[in-house]
């Protein structure tokens, strides 16, 4: 049976040679990195190593670097720090974020008793920058916390506009850059961010690490408690293979990164192109069927099926070997709509399938045929 991988968004094939790196790691460099040791000393000096070259990609400081276990915790660690120890009261955000912000805030206002404001999306799955800026008329102590690339319907925000709109007006701002980091080059220096955060898996390399970066003297303070590894930010042991294998493959992302954009981009508009050809009651959710504002790596698909056979659909596609989803990883098995869809479609258009496809440099046009074909049996 032929199989096809389009669930790149929720997580990437590793590369070979961030294998054979991670692979030469575990071999040669076991040493605890906070051994003083001559092992220790060479594990060490592979990690500061690792954090000058992922600083350099966004044009920072290593010391506004700090590892994590991947995107969640760091968006925990910046959400959590900023109302017990910078003294934010007040959280905007919005109702389609990833749920490592969503619950997280559920959770904090439950701790803390902080208030919790959510910016207008627009039917385009857009944030509405206006509202947004009526927000910020605020005397509190604010966070704005809004994602870069929605992962789900790939809509794109504009980081540099919300960073200067919120230093305006006081506010820090923190962004979940899971989706847009090895895919797009972010100068940190010229976007006045406080904090974004990454994710390996995202971009070919290992699961369980990633980073947050944390503007310089921001004050943020730990939310696991040990070591003093990390400067003291994040205690325990460094998983040292896994960041090796973050670095190579976040230097393999940007190394290729024009060649890689320009290819995927070209499948994605042949696989729209393909769609309409099909059928023109196929909807594209947000804008992830519009080249100019939506990511390049995914598309959100509302296909025009009845509802009775709607809820199968995924299964069978799996059946035919084809790896997509309804929506974030993380909400896989769940029998309710995704809360990103909620927002924007109407009741008619929820009970209909939406699938998502995203995509990689390994991916081809073939496969983009091959799926197109099978869809056309059930719609």
């Amino acid at each position: 049976m032929k199989t096809v991988y389009f669930d790149n968004a929720a997580t990437t094939p590793m590369r070979e040679e961030v294998v054979n790196r991670m692979a030469e790691v575990m071999k040669l460099n076991f040493g605890n990195p906070s051994s003083t040791h001559s092992y220790g000393r060479q594990s060490k000096s592979l990690i500061e190593s690792s954090r000058k070259r992922i600083a350099s990609h966004f044009n920072v400081s290593a010391s506004e670097i700090v590892f994590t276990s991947g995107g969640t915790e760091a968006d925990n660690l910046i959400l959590r720090s900023a109302v017990k120890d910078l003294g934010v009261s007040e959280i905007i955000t919005s109702r389609i974020e990833h749920h490592a912000i969503l619950h997280t805030l559920d959770q904090l206002i439950k701790d803390f008793d902080i208030s919790v404001r959510y910016v207008n999306i627009n039917s385009d799955g857009d944030v509405d920058l206006k509202h947004l800026e009526s927000l910020l008329q605020s005397n509190t102590r604010q966070l704005v916390s809004l994602m870069h690339i929605n992962n789900e319907i790939g809509n794109i925000l504009d980081l540099k506009y919300v960073a200067d709109l919120c230093k305006a007006h006081q506010a820090l701002f923190h962004s979940d850059t899971v989706q847009s980091v090895g895919h797009y080059q972010l100068d940190l220096q010229q976007i006045p961010i406080d904090f974004i955060v990454a994710s390996a898996h995202k971009f070919h390399g290992p699961k369980g690490v990633g980073f947050a970066f944390l503007r310089k003297n921001s004050g943020l303070r730990a939310s696991i408690f040990g070591g003093e590894q990390e400067r003291g930010l994040r205690a325990g042991t460094e998983s040292i293979h896994n960041i090796i294998g973050l670095d190579e493959a976040l230097n393999l992302a940007y190394k290729d990164l024009e060649t890689e954009r320009t290819y995927i981009q070209d499948l994605k508009a042949y696989f729209v192109a393909q769609l309409k050809a099909v059928s023109s009651k196929i909807q594209f959710n947000g804008q992830s069927g519009n080249p100019d504002h939506s990511t390049y790596t995914l598309m959100n698909v509302c296909l025009p099926m009845a509802p009775d056979k709607a809820g199968l659909l995924q299964f069978q596609l799996d059946l035919k070997g084809i790896a997509c989803s309804r929506g974030s990883a993380c909400q896989s098995g769940s029998s309710q709509n995704s809360h990103v869809l909620t927002e924007i479609l109407d009741t008619e258009d929820l009970n209909r399938p939406s699938i998502r496809f995203s995509f990689s440099a390994f991916n081809t046009k073939d496969e983009v045929d091959y799926v197109v074909e099978v869809l056309k049996e059930f719609i």
